[in-house]
């Protein structure tokens, strides 16, 4: 009896863990609703962070203003290789960079009603 209890017991346990993918989908929701919009910078608001579980990719959308709102002085300051360095060197990406996650990060204007300002996903291949 105790050994069918225990194994009940463990069943039931494991089938409430949440899954990688659904642990990310549930942290990226939350983290929106509970800190969206946020200032990061002066010039710079986090606006929400997505995950796309058929991807497997976390985003981040930010609204650019002020001086940066330029695409041309965006992409003068090489994002792309700034924001590489910061999915390398954060320590609470480790989790998703161990299971090949991809991080993208999308910067809009703010002046100009939303327009792309600019975009990059890192893959796996780019942050090891």
């Amino acid at each position: 009896m105790r050994k069918l209890l225990l194994l009940i017991t463990t069943v039931a346990l494991m089938s409430c863990q949440e899954s990688l993918e659904e642990r990310c989908a549930r942290e990226a929701e939350e983290y929106t609703k509970k800190n969206c919009p946020t200032l990061v910078t002066q010039d710079i608001t986090l606006d929400s962070m997505t995950f796309d579980k058929k991807s497997h990719t976390i985003g981040y959308c930010y609204t650019v203003s002020g001086e940066i709102d330029d695409s041309t002085v965006i992409n003068s300051n090489n994002p792309r290789e700034r924001l590489l360095e910061q999915v390398k060197n954060t320590p609470n990406l480790k989790l998703y960079k161990d299971a090949g996650y991809n991080f993208r990060y999308v910067y809009f204007s703010e002046k100009n009603n939303g327009t792309k300002l600019f975009d990059a996903t890192f893959r796996k291949k780019d942050y090891q």
